[in-house]
């Protein structure tokens, strides 16, 4: 897959597949993410090598980017340049197998860019990619039930929760959380 979305000039960025030149960039949206150990499923030590490994997917899978097309004033983000990353993405099948019709998808966002529509972008391009490599449907495994944003966002994607895991997740603040598992066919 090699798709690339149309630059949104109003929000000032495009999505295309990640290069492993853009790693440090993803590493310094990841790693806080990762450390603060709110809203994903990884150890909160990490090591960074690992991480790579983990997050740049091989075919059918695919790992993307969303990439800053100029600096954004209106928003604050004067010291934004050219191609730098603001957030990533990657899919890949849920399972093997029988299972493997079926995609898993994760996002991350830099925090400067909360709010507005990264996530959901990068969201809707991992189902059309998704959709393109011949997947069926997309499953997310592991929502934090306590990340009210992405569960929103997802439900306005369409996806559905399936079940929670009630206390499957330990928030470094909150404790014990469920863990939705949700859902939609392409």
């Amino acid at each position: 897959m090699s798709a690339t979305t149309e630059p949104d000039t109003a929000a000032g960025w495009t999505i295309r597949e990640a290069r492993p030149e853009d790693w440090p960039g993803i590493w310094a949206i990841l790693e806080p993410v990762i450390r603060a150990g709110e809203t994903f499923t990884w150890d909160r030590d990490t090591a960074e090598d690992e991480a790579r490994g983990r997050w740049f997917k091989q075919a059918p899978g695919q790992t993307f980017v969303a990439v800053a097309i100029g600096p954004d004033d209106s928003a604050g983000d004067s010291d934004r340049t050219a191609g730098a990353i603001l957030g990533t993405g990657e899919l890949h099948p849920n399972q093997g197998g029988g299972g493997s019709h079926v995609a898993n998808a994760g996002y991350m966002v830099h925090p400067a860019q909360a709010g507005r529509g990264l996530a959901r972008a990068l969201c809707a391009y991992s189902l059309d990619a998704a959709r393109d490599a011949g997947f069926r449907a997309m499953q997310f495994n592991a929502v934090v039930a306590s990340n009210t944003r992405a569960v929103a966002a997802w439900k306005s994607m369409g996806f559905e929760v399936l079940a929670t895991i009630p206390e499957a997740f330990n928030h470094p603040e909150l404790g014990y959380v469920g863990l939705h598992v949700m859902y939609r066919k392409l």
